[in-house]
């Protein structure tokens, strides 16, 4: 009886772990993006902001930016919001032109886990 009354609190703890921790799991997803995706925008935007549905660090996380003729697009290093851990900022070094870009991401959750992920916008 003992044996049972163990073996059912163990399975308890093991439940209960796992429905309470499964965000520990999880990857950074994108959850919404400025410019969105595609979008079409009147006025070139000065910097791509990125939110995602958990912390990122910023130094192992950034973007690549590709204009029309799929060249690259100078950016400045990307910074996290002060005030929110989940919204990576990369500024970009020269207003953009009449176009359609493509913005492809790589972050590190604060977990540690690495998503990537692209997605595409223009400038009319």
């Amino acid at each position: 009886m003992a044996s049972t009354a163990r073996s059912l609190r163990y399975a308890l703890a093991i439940l209960t772990t796992s429905l309470v921790t499964p965000s520990v799991w999880a990857h950074a997803h994108l959850t919404h993006q400025y410019p969105a995706a595609n979008a079409q925008v009147t006025a070139a935007p000065q910097a791509i902001t990125l939110n995602f549905s958990e912390g990122v660090e910023t130094g192992f996380s950034g973007a690549k930016i590709t204009g029309p003729k799929n060249e690259n697009i100078k950016t400045l290093p990307a910074k996290r919001n002060e005030q929110d851990q989940k919204q990576l900022i990369v500024p970009l070094a020269d207003s953009l032109k009449p176009g359609t870009y493509t913005v492809g991401w790589h972050v590190v959750s604060v977990d540690g886990h690495k998503t990537k992920g692209h997605y595409t916008f223009s400038v009319k």
